[in-house]
């Protein structure tokens, strides 16, 4: 039986590994700052709160971080935790390139020092990319260019792991995940507004959305099926890195379109732009080449932009127990 280790686990895509690893039969550990002050409701809602142990660690913290590396004695660490927002690291540039670069230094550091047989995934980011030519989908050769303070850290995060994999031997590699999303996700995240502002539209509810830049175009896919390339990742015996994308990107107006066609409301009636809510700097295209993980993992999305639309709908009404009015 195998031991995983997930930091940061409340969130989305480590729930849906926690679950992932525990029908495959691994012992299942996670770490977040302050384990007694979270309700840890994403696990709740798996049904699976009850069957991993979890631990308070904070990633900036090396004799924090090695303590429980030590106890825990893991065959697989998955590094997700730090900031997860892009818009909300043009506000807190400081603690996001500190919890995700200097964090992911340190896992790498903890490694480098017990020098034990482990393999470690870290969470890398698409955002990394940043603008990039509108129809050329970003493979794993593509170079950075990041264009927000989020994508720097992540890009920073990525070359470390790179770094401590060819200078010091390290099982280390990133997942470089483009957009994926869930009925998990929080609520800042724009999928999930629109999803939750169009369910209660429709409702009966008379609030309009208000949303930022409509033109720009990203590739979405299913979080748990981007869970499952995590773990293959590092089921290799020579660790790489991957871009784990659906192939295809859609623009935020299509996005909106769908969801309200799936509630039978014509978005038009109910969306405002708000030029407030436009970054300082955005990426107009976003979209991945999955080839790589095809051939290497054996993976590629099943759920594709119609199903996922629909999927997170039929669960954003579930969740509120909300009637769709007539």
């Amino acid at each position: 039986m195998k031991t995983a280790l997930i930091l940061g686990i409340s969130g989305q895509d480590g729930c849906y590994l926690a679950d992932l690893l525990l029908k495959k039969g691994y012992r299942v550990h996670g770490t977040s700052r302050d384990v007694d002050s979270r309700s840890f409701t994403n696990l709740g809602k798996l049904g699976i709160a009850d069957q991993v142990s979890l631990h308070s660690a904070s990633l900036v913290d090396f004799r924090n971080l090695l303590q429980v590396i030590t106890q825990v004695e893991p065959d697989e660490i998955y590094n997700l935790a730090g900031q997860t927002s892009v818009g909300l690291s043009f506000s807190q540039p400081m603690e996001t390139m500190e919890s995700i670069a200097l964090g992911s230094l340190q896992v790498l550091e903890v490694m480098r020092y017990l020098n034990a047989p482990i393999r470690l995934y870290n969470a890398g980011s698409s955002e990394c990319f940043g603008a990039v030519r509108e129809g050329a989908p970003s493979h794993e050769a593509t170079p950075f260019h990041p264009r927000s303070p989020y994508a720097a850290a992540k890009a920073a995060a990525f070359w470390a792991t790179a770094n401590y994999r060819e200078a010091y031997g390290l099982h280390a590699c990133s997942g470089i995940l483009f957009n994926h999303e869930s009925p998990l996700r929080p609520a800042r995240f724009v999928t999930r507004k629109i999803v939750a502002t169009a369910c209660s539209i429709a409702g009966g509810s008379k609030d309009k959305l208000r949303l930022g830049n409509m033109a720009i175009r990203r590739d979405w896919g299913w979080a748990p099926e981007y869970a499952d390339a995590m773990w293959r990742m590092l089921q290799l015996d020579s660790p790489e890195d991957i871009v784990i994308a659906t192939g295809e990107s859609h623009s935020l107006e299509e996005f909106v379109a769908l969801v309200f066609q799936t509630l039978d409301l014509d978005w038009r009636e109910h969306v405002e732009v708000d030029e407030s809510l436009y970054r300082p700097s955005d990426l107009m295209f976003s979209e991945g080449d999955p080839s790589r993980a095809f051939e290497r993992l054996g993976w590629k999305a099943e759920v594709h932009f119609a199903e996922l639309i629909r999927r997170l709908v039929e669960a954003e009404l579930k969740s509120s127990k909300l009637q769709v009015a007539n």
